[in-house]
């Protein structure tokens, strides 16, 4: 263990299995950095560590078993303070008032510092604070941030009753049963008895969706569903019908052209943060409030837009889960998806999925294309923003992106970019639906059956298919552009190939990149994400492809 909070677990070493086991509940995986893990001990490692009641002897027991060399005294000191801060500050519900009761001397310090004071309605005493009804979810946020962890007690309202449960056999008469690692995850949400709020990590591939309908069925109550797009909804509804046993009248699906609230609603973030202009009122907002919802579910929950963090922050007495495949935020912002939505549930590693055959291997490769002369011209006398596009939409990427198609002839191909002019001229050349995001939900729906059906063998889609794009089959992903160095895209666009295979289980990602541009600096970044979830690159030049 470092100074700096940062633990290096040699995996070669005889212990790593179980010291990697112990250490999980509270810490975060941060890279792999050749044969070291790279984990990180925050306040909210900590907390959200407590909070599913492992002992604070027991963290520091295993930190002492473990650390080479001993646990330093300054790292000890600091997790110590961690956990004197936890439990002290809890919010209650006594005689319908919502009151902040803690330790005086933690209060006064919160008070020196101004924190939520916008959210006390009155200091009743040194340990005990009114707080405004509202300002629930606000005030654990604000002093989340600080470092203050408050411990929420008010509790949460059961919301409208739903006659749902789990099938045994799919619909369609395909046998069905949880996986292990979801029930996992489905007890820890309830795991303080309530069923209370959190963020469930599962990969890209291993039926996040499913794994929220198995909590939505063993709380037997209405439920409000947010995700990412009108494809995404739909998808929501098929398994709905598909793995319980609620009927077609009980769904609502609310984004596109419907607008139908059921006792289970789907809807997407687009719909509820449209407004006409950009001082007027979130006019969907009310969906929020529309039925006593008992859950609110928000898949892709690292896409959560600011209006809505504040709408999440309004209803705390809801219960919350969020699904993921990754918490990357660019922003930095993925902390308040903590304190808003709940604390970090279950964790599965992409690594330890694909060890276990749950998703595919894929073989990444960067591929370094050269500009032709005339574009070489273009790209020198251009500014810095110009120069990145003209290096995206290298012409020469096309006879690449053939000859890896020729090399994987016959298995379901993806090519993805991020230039809707770039892709247009790719679908035209290689003679290849194109679909974007003007393309109709009924045209995308039937391209998408054909080649799911193997009626066609290649697609080229713009960002569209970074998220809830259900191509299980897909084995191939070129990616010709990207949204510069965004470490989530570059997860998001290898987890469309992470269903499981047939056959061997493998899958291929390539990643095509202007050579000596400053296209490369964006694809290190987010080629490193990768690598330091443990990915290995392999970097060529297109003269490699092309033989």
């Amino acid at each position: 263990m470092q100074r700096d909070m940062t633990l290096l677990l040699d995996r070669h070493a005889p212990t790593a299995s179980e010291a990697r086991l112990a250490i999980s509940p509270f810490t975060e995986l941060l890279k792999v950095l050749g044969q070291f893990e790279v984990y990180e001990c925050t306040p909210l490692t900590i907390w959200n560590a407590l909070a599913l009641g492992v002992k604070s002897e027991r963290m520091l027991n295993i930190l002492h078993i473990y650390c080479r060399g001993g646990l330093p005294s300054a790292c000890e000191a600091q997790i110590k303070l961690w956990m004197s801060r936890y439990g002290k500050l809890k919010l209650q519900l006594i005689e319908e008032e919502l009151q902040l009761v803690g330790d005086a001397g933690l209060m006064q310090e919160i008070e020196a510092n101004h924190i939520a004071d916008s959210w006390v309605l009155q200091r009743r005493s040194a340990e005990i604070w009114l707080i405004k009804r509202e300002g629930r979810g606000f005030v654990k946020q604000e002093l989340a941030r600080a470092g203050y962890p408050v411990q929420d007690e008010v509790g949460y309202h059961d919301g409208e009753n739903l006659a749902i449960e789990l099938g045994t056999a799919t619909r369609g008469g395909k046998s069905f049963q949880l996986r292990d690692y979801q029930r996992k995850a489905i007890a820890a949400f309830h795991r303080d008895r309530l069923g209370g709020s959190g963020v469930i990590v599962l990969p890209c591939g291993t039926g996040k969706t499913v794994t929220g309908i198995g909590v939505l069925a063993s709380l037997q109550t209405a439920a409000l569903i947010v995700t990412s797009s009108v494809t995404s909804a739909k998808q929501w509804q098929a398994e709905l019908l598909d793995k319980t046993t609620i009927s077609a009248q009980e769904i609502g699906i609310y984004c596109g052209k419907e607008r139908v609230v059921g006792k289970v609603t789907i809807a997407t973030y687009t719909i509820l943060t449209h407004r006409h202009s950009k001082t007027g009122e979130y006019e969907h907002m009310k969906l929020f409030s529309e039925r006593d919802w008992g859950l609110i579910i928000y898949d892709e929950v690292q896409l959560l837009p600011a209006p809505i963090f504040r709408m999440t922050a309004m209803i705390q007495a809801t219960r919350r889960l969020g699904l993921t495949a990754t918490l990357i935020r660019e922003d930095g912002c993925a902390n308040d998806v903590f304190s808003l939505v709940g604390p970090k549930l279950y964790d599965m590693n992409w690594k330890k999925a694909e060890d276990q055959s749950y998703i595919a291997k894929v073989h990444c490769t960067e591929v370094r294309v050269a500009l032709p002369q005339h574009e070489q011209q273009l790209y020198a006398a251009s500014a810095a923003r110009q120069r990145l596009r003209i290096a995206a939409e290298n012409s020469s990427k096309t006879k690449v992106v053939s000859a890896i198609m020729q090399q994987h002839a016959g298995l379901p191909t993806l090519i993805i970019g991020q230039y809707i002019e770039q892709l247009r001229q790719l679908a035209t050349t290689l003679k290849l639906p194109l679909l974007t995001g003007s393309t109709s939900y009924e045209q995308r729906e039937a391209i998408f059956k054909q080649f799911r059906n193997g009626e066609i063998k290649a697609l080229v889609v713009s960002r569209i298919a970074n998220l809830a794009v259900d191509l299980p089959d897909a084995c191939v992903a070129i990616q010709v552009s990207g949204s510069f160095g965004s470490r989530q895209e570059e997860a998001q666009r290898i987890g469309r190939l992470l269903r499981p295979k047939q056959g061997r289980n493998e899958a291929w990602f390539y990643t095509l990149v202007t050579d000596q541009s400053k296209e490369t600096e964006f694809a290190l970044k987010r080629g490193m994400f990768m690598l330091e979830q443990g990915y290995l690159y392999r970097c060529v030049n297109e003269q490699e492809v092309l033989v």
